[in-house]
């Protein structure tokens, strides 16, 4: 007999996914989320620019962009309170953390901002259902002259099958998948609202970059 139960949401799924993964997260992922640096080194943000990074997970990027970009104001959202526990130890006082939904979420009401200088989508795309959805709503968050920098799991192409096929199936285990698609919905979205975008493919096609621009 079929279960009726409920199918659980996204953010219990990912409490569930994290809730003892956190510890130990930041350790494990620096040997395999390539290009998140290179994004941080990119965003050229100067002091007092808004930068908000949309499912911020423990905190580990903001914390390098305020290494790296002295003076900015740091912003996170996360759909997980399981992963925020980790921001806010993490970040203390230095960011405005909130728990909500990347693909709906009110900045004004949430974050105290409207509009955003800098937003980052690090390696958040892969995990989110609604990920067309999550990167649209990022991008009409930008402020005049504002910046999107997004970076996930590309295509895997210069990979040998068979490593590749592992890697996704590996992946798979922690909901997460490499969108093959992510280039034509990130110039559709940069067409549709008049940005500039430029790309950046990573070795062997393990990572895609993308920062889409606004005027």
């Amino acid at each position: 007999m079929a279960s009726t139960s409920p199918r659980p949401s996204h953010a219990a799924l990912m409490d569930e996914v994290y809730r003892g993964q956190r510890h130990i997260y930041d350790f494990t992922r620096k040997y395999y989320l390539f290009g998140r640096d290179t994004l941080i080194d990119g965003l050229a943000a100067k002091q007092g620019m808004r930068v908000l990074e949309v499912a911020c997970g423990t905190g580990r990027n903001l914390a390098k962009v305020a290494k790296a970009w002295p003076g900015v104001r740091l912003f996170g959202l996360d759909i997980s309170a399981e992963m925020l526990k980790s921001a806010r130890a993490t970040l203390g006082d230095e960011a405005r953390l909130v728990e909500g939904d990347a693909c709906a979420f009110d900045a004004a009401a949430l974050l105290g901002e409207p509009q955003f200088d800098r937003i980052v989508l690090s390696y958040s795309l892969s995990m989110i259902p609604d990920w067309e959805g999550a990167f649209a709503h990022a991008a009409g968050l930008l402020a005049e002259g504002g910046q999107l920098h997004v970076v996930d799991f590309g295509d895997l192409s210069g990979l040998p099958r068979p490593l590749s096929a592992f890697l996704r199936a590996w992946l798979a285990k922690f909901h997460v998948e490499p969108r093959d698609g992510l280039v034509e919905i990130a110039n559709r979205i940069a067409a549709a609202r008049g940005l500039t975008l430029t790309s950046t493919r990573g070795p062997l096609g393990y990572f895609q970059l993308y920062v889409l621009m606004a005027n």
